[in-house]
């Protein structure tokens, strides 16, 4: 019978761990083209969001991972990896907005109170982006910048009314969801 040596691994050189921070990684790292400025919450917070995803430290933000006892042996290793993505978060937030939020402790925390501060409810977004479509003008821009503005614009509404999926017990003869499809397409095709 053969001796098996089980390993495990430490939590911060497991790549797969919420903890594994790459030799390369640094808390200055400017990790989102724009700074949260608050008038950008929404684009700021997806783009965000992506960020930390790739560097698989969404835990960190949605509260999954909670904070351990001080007595706990992971706590040095997560209060690192959570001073880290507090570090990223500040680092991509205007500086008048950072003053507010400098002295929380944690990412979840900060995460939260940007969330409640700048998130505008669905219907008031929703309302700005058909706004913004309805009025956005080409002007001066070239057909790519404003395509590409009028796409990003109707890709974020259909974040906040994505089409659901069926569940008639017509499988394969329901029209609602093709003909929905084709309203929006039409709308995206009608607007200046």
């Amino acid at each position: 019978m053969e001796n098996i040596a089980i390993t495990t691994l430490n939590p911060m050189q497991d790549l797969f761990s919420p903890y594994y921070i790459p030799p390369n990684e640094s808390p200055g790292a400017i990790l989102v083209s724009k700074p949260l400025n608050g008038n950008n919450y929404h684009s700021w917070s997806r783009a965000m969001w992506m960020s930390l995803k790739t560097k698989n430290k969404l835990q960190f933000i949605d509260g999954s991972l909670l904070k351990p006892s001080i007595e706990d042996p992971s706590f040095n290793t997560w209060d690192r990896v959570n001073t880290l993505v507090v570090s990223w978060l500040t680092q991509s937030i205007d500086a008048s907005i950072v003053q507010s939020i400098l002295w929380m402790e944690t990412a979840t925390e900060i995460w939260q109170d940007l969330h409640e501060r700048y998130y505008q409810g669905d219907a008031y977004r929703i309302s700005q982006l058909l706004c913004e479509i309805y009025t956005y003008k080409q002007g001066n821009l070239s057909i790519a910048a404003y395509h590409n503005h009028i796409k990003g614009l109707w890709q974020e509404l259909d974040n906040f009314r994505p089409i659901p999926g069926c569940s008639c017990t017509h499988r394969g003869r329901c029209n609602l969801i093709p003909t929905i499809k084709g309203y929006k397409e039409n709308d995206c095709h009608l607007l200046p």
